[in-house]
C-alpha cells in the first residue's frame, strides 16, 4: 500500500498501514516498538492537555521512517535518514502547517534544546543521544536564531518533549483507530486533486 501515490481518500489508510505493518518494528534501540512510541507520544500529549494539532503531530512525527527510501535502520548504522523531512513532505498535501511543521522541526527541536537548555541532554535516551550526532549535534548561534524566529518553535518543542517521553514499555495506549477520526477532521483535499 505504501507504494501507491497518496490521495486524500487513501492517506489515512496508508498511515494506518504503517502502524499495522511496521508498528512492531523495533524503535532504533529503544525498549518500545515504533507504533508504541508514536502512540505513546500522542496519548501522553492528550493526557497532558495538549491541543489536538500537537497530539496529532506527535502521533505522526516518525511516519517518515516508512515514507522514505532509506529505512529506519540506517540511523543505527551511521546515516541520517532525514525522516522528519520525509514525513513532512509526504503529509504536507493533506494536513495543515500546524501539524506538518512540528513534525518537520522535531529533530531540530532536539538540537535546539540540547544547545539552549543545559539539563536537556541528560533527559535523552542513549538512542536519542547517539542519533543526535548524526542529525547535526548542537546548533550554531545562527541556527538558534533561525529556530527562535520560527513561528512553530513552541509546538515543535512540545512534540519533541512528547517524543522523548514516549519510550515506556509498560505504558498502554489506545490503538491507531482511536486517533483516526481526529486525523480525518484535519484532512485537507490535496493540491493534486484540486487541479484535476
Amino acid at each position: 500500500m505504501l507504494n501507491q501515490a497518496p490521495t486524500s481518500e487513501n492517506i489515512l489508510d496508508m498511515i494506518e498501514a504503517i502502524f499495522t505493518l511496521h508498528g512492531a518494528d523495533s524503535y532504533l534501540g529503544e525498549e518500545v516498538t515504533m507504533a508504541q512510541h508514536m502512540l505513546q507520544a500522542a496519548w501522553l500529549g492528550e493526557q497532558q492537555g495538549e491541543n489536538e494539532a500537537v497530539v496529532l503531530a506527535a502521533l505522526l512525527h516518525d511516519v517518515g521512517h516508512y515514507a522514505n527510501k532509506l529505512p529506519p535502520e540506517v540511523l543505527m548504522s551511521g546515516t541520517d535518514n532525514r525522516h522528519q523531512e520525509s514525513a513532512a513532505s509526504w503529509l504536507a498535501e493533506f494536513f495543515p502547517a500546524g501539524i506538518i511543521e512540528p513534525i518537520r522541526l522535531h529533530v531540530a527541536a532536539k538540537r535546539y534544546l540540547v544547545t539552549v537548555d543545559p539539563d536537556y541532554r541528560s533527559q535523552l535516551s542513549q538512542a536519542s543521544i547517539d542519533s543526535l550526532a548524526l542529525q547535526g549535534g548542537d546548533m550554531s548561534a545562527e541556527e538558534v536564531a533561525v529556530m527562535e524566529a520560527n513561528p512553530y518553535l513552541d509546538m515543535a518543542i512540545r512534540v519533541r518533549r512528547l517524543d522523548d517521553q514516549g519510550k515506556d514499555p509498560e505504558l498502554a495506549t489506545p490503538d491507531f483507530g482511536y486517533f483516526k477520526p481526529r486525523l480525518a477532521r484535519w484532512l485537507m483535499p490535496s493540491a493534486r486533486e484540486a487541479e484535476s
